[in-house]
């Protein structure tokens, strides 16, 4: 019984570089409690977030010592009092862990927890959590996007990007996605993006203009609106909603460039979901594994001894490709 063992997770004690990511060989394997199950990891999602919660810098500050990591795909070894969905064995993925996921073993609450289709590898599986939950929370629940509009997606190829981009083709929708390199645009075209354009070029914006008639795109979801957002503003149509799914600091903006366009701003936070919308998020996304159009792209594979690296390069890399994942 994995209760009754240590295993290999990575622990920090302070906030900082990722240097405070230390790897341990002695942790205590977790017991499961009441509605939670203890998951064997196969494979974990390395997310912008966690890099900003190990800085110190996000809103939300959790207790030291600490083991980062939400995305796992993995067995269910083991399970608490009151479970009624899952059994050890299970092939699953979660949105959420109570221990954290750069380990060999994590608990997580069953709510938490969704059966993974044979379909889908355990890597592909830790692409599923944060990336896929977050783009339909931005598409259909903040944007309130609908079949036919034209969404552009900034930053397409990284891992919420693809995953937008292939929800919003599923659902109807023009596609045009950016990246910042040919073989990330390449990426976005084969995931679902109609267009794709190269925001490095100066004149990427012109583009997407002509693209649309100059009638400019009903939803926008961004990646880096501290970068972006003023441009945003004015590739809207009238009506027209910016989803912020991220940011790495201030930008200043024009309130007027809202006005004439009565254009909405709208932050995302999958953290604030109600239950029922992550039910309804769930149900959707399970529907596109069985049918198919749901296929994460996995980016840059690390072993778990390598993780700091992970933390350097999803930050700053010149260009996303897939979902980035820590192998155990």
């Amino acid at each position: 019984m994995a209760a009754s063992k240590v295993m290999r997770a990575i622990r920090m004690s302070e906030f900082g570089a990722p240097s405070v990511l230390k790897l341990c060989s002695d942790v205590p394997v977790p017991s499961p409690g009441q509605k939670q199950v203890l998951i064997r990891v196969h494979a974990c999602g390395v997310n912008p977030v966690e890099t900003y919660i190990r800085s110190g810098s996000y809103a939300r500050k959790p207790d030291l010592p600490y083991t980062p990591g939400t995305d796992v795909a993995g067995v269910v070894e083991a399970v608490g009092d009151g479970i009624c969905f899952l059994q050890a064995g299970d092939r699953v993925f979660t949105t959420a862990t109570e221990t954290g996921g750069y380990a060999e073993y994590t608990v997580a609450s069953e709510e938490s927890v969704h059966k993974l289709p044979d379909l889908l590898d355990y890597k592909q599986g830790a692409a599923i959590g944060i990336p896929y939950f977050t783009a339909y929370r931005a598409l259909f629940h903040k944007a309130k996007a609908k079949a036919g509009e034209a969404v552009l997606i900034h930053g397409a190829s990284g891992g919420v990007g693809i995953a937008a981009c292939q929800l919003a083709r599923a659902f109807g929708l023009n596609v045009l996605g950016t990246a910042g390199t040919p073989e990330g645009m390449k990426l976005v075209l084969n995931n679902g993006a109609h267009m794709a354009f190269n925001h490095r070029e100066k004149d990427y914006l012109d583009k997407i203009q002509a693209a649309t008639s100059r009638q400019g795109v009903n939803v926008i979801v961004e990646m880096l609106s501290n970068v972006n957002l003023s441009n945003d503003l004015q590739l809207l149509a009238v009506g027209g909603r910016v989803t912020i799914v991220g940011s790495r600091g201030p930008i200043e903006i024009n309130p007027r460039d809202t006005m004439a366009k009565e254009s909405s701003i709208i932050g995302v936070s999958l953290y604030s979901a109600k239950k029922e919308e992550k039910a309804e998020m769930a149900a959707a996304l399970f529907a596109g594994m069985e049918a198919g159009w749901l296929k994460p792209v996995v980016g840059p594979e690390y072993t778990l001894d390598k993780v700091a690296q992970a933390h350097e390069d999803i930050i700053n890399s010149p260009g996303a490709s897939g979902k980035m994942v820590l192998i155990m």
